[in-house]
C-alpha cells in the first residue's frame, strides 16, 4: 500500500477521534515516518493504543497548552495530556526558534505522552544547521543496577548535528538492549525476542515477548545503561516537573490516568564556538571511514546513515502492513 494513503488514513482517524486538522497532521506523518524508518514499534502498531486513551479520556484530543518563558533561551511546556507528537512537536520548533534567536534553546515539558521516535524531532533541528540534545522518560521497564523490579523506562538517549551532506549524525538509541517497542511488535506478531536482552518475572532469561513485557528488560552495558537510565529520567521527570521514579504509567496496560511523560529538548547552534564546523565535521566523519575494517564490512557508518537509506527506499515502494494492522485501520476508521 502507498505511503500517503497510508497516511491519509491515518489523519482521518485521528480526526475522527477528535484531534483538530493540525494536530491529526503532526500525528500522522510522525507515525508514517517511523513506518518508513523501519521503526515499526513505533509505527502503526500503536496507533490503536493511542485510540483507546484517547477514547478513555486519558489523552486529551483538544488540550491547551501553558507555554512559559522563562528567559529568551528557556521554556517550559505544560502539554494538557496531550498526545506526545504534537506537545513534542511545539517543543522541538520552540527550542529551534529560541536558539536561532540566543544561541540556545532549552524547553522542557510535563504532562505529555509516547511521542514516537526522538530521532524525528532531531532532525528537524538539524536542518536548520543546529546540533541538538533529546530525552524522554517511559514507563518502567528497566531496573535500577541490582534490582529485579522494574523501575525506569528505556529512556532513549538522542543526540542529532549537521554533517555537512545530506544525511544528518542522528544517533537516537534506547538505554535497553532492544526497544520496547520491538518488544510490543513481536508480541502482536508472535514472534521471539533475541536472548539475552529480557529476564522473566521471575528473573529468568527469556525469549517470550510477554513474559519480557511483565519482567525485566536489560540495559546496555550493565550498570552504565542502568545509571543513563536513571540520569535520564532525573532530566525527564524530576526536572521538568513530569511523572518520574517508576509513575510513568504504561500506555498499553495501565489506564488508571494520563501518562505524565516528561520531554527535555537542548537545541544550540553549531557555530558557538566554531565557524567550521561544518569543515571539521566532514573531516571527522572522513576519517573515521578510512580506518580499517573488519571482515565482512563495506563501509563504516554513522549514526543515521543507514535509517536515512531505509527511508530513501522505503518511500519509493509499497508499504507491507500486517493483517492485525490493516484490521485495525479498518476498524478504527468505520
Amino acid at each position: 500500500m502507498n505511503y500517503q494513503i497510508i497516511e491519509k488514513k491515518v489523519f482521518l482517524i485521528f480526526k475522527k477521534f477528535g484531534l483538530n486538522h493540525n494536530h491529526s497532521k503532526i500525528c500522522s506523518k510522525a507515525i508514517i515516518n517511523a513506518e518508513l524508518v523501519g521503526a515499526y514499534g513505533h509505527g502503526l502498531s500503536r496507533l490503536k493504543m493511542y485510540c483507546t486513551r484517547i477514547s478513555k479520556k486519558l489523552i486529551n484530543p483538544k488540550p491547551k497548552f501553558k507555554i512559559k518563558k522563562i528567559s529568551p533561551s528557556i521554556t517550559h511546556i505544560d502539554a494538557d495530556n496531550s498526545i506526545g507528537f504534537v506537545a513534542a512537536d511545539i517543543a522541538i520548533k520552540k527550542s529551534i526558534q529560541n536558539a536561532k534567536k540566543t544561541g540556545i534553546g532549552l524547553v522542557a515539558v510535563k504532562n505529555s505522552g509516547h511521542y514516537g521516535l526522538s530521532g524525528y524531532y532531531a532532525e528537524q533541528a538539524v536542518k536548520k544547521n543546529l546540533i541538538t540534545m533529546i530525552f524522554t522518560n517511559a514507563p518502567p521497564a528497566v531496573a535500577p543496577h541490582g534490582s529485579l523490579k522494574a523501575l525506569f523506562g528505556t529512556n532513549p538517549i538522542c543526540f542529532g548535528c549537521p554533517t555537512g551532506n545530506k544525511i544528518p549524525f542522528i544517533l537516537d538509541t534506547s538505554i535497553s538492549m532492544i526497544n520496547r517497542g520491538k518488544i510490543r511488535f513481536a508480541e502482536i506478531n508472535k514472534l521471539n525476542i533475541p536472548k539475552g536482552v529480557a529476564l522473566d518475572k521471575f528473573g529468568n532469561p527469556t525469549i517470550n515477548p510477554r513474559k519480557a513485557l511483565y519482567g525485566v528488560q536489560l540495559p546496555i552495558a550493565g550498570f552504565r545503561g542502568s545509571g543513563l537510565a536513571w540520569m535520564i529520567d532525573i532530566l525527564s521527570g524530576v526536572f521538568t516537573g513530569a511523572n518520574y521514579g517508576g509513575k510513568v504509567k504504561d500506555p498499553f496496560d495501565d489506564f488508571s490516568g494520563p501518562q505524565g511523560v516528561g520531554h527535555l529538548f537542548l537545541t544550540f547552534k553549531s557555530n558557538l564556538f566554531v565557524n567550521n564546523f561544518k569543515k571539521k565535521i566532514k573531516k571527522n566523519i572522513k576519517t573515521i571511514k578510512k580506518l580499517p575494517k573488519i571482515k565482512g564490512v563495506k563501509d563504516i557508518m554513522y549514526p543515521g546513515e543507514n535509517k536515512f537509506k531505509r527511508f530513501r527506499l522505503n518511500i519509493k515502494k509499497k508499504l507491507v502492513i500486517p493483517k492485525n494492522i490493516k484490521k485495525d485501520l479498518s476498524t478504527l476508521l468505520s
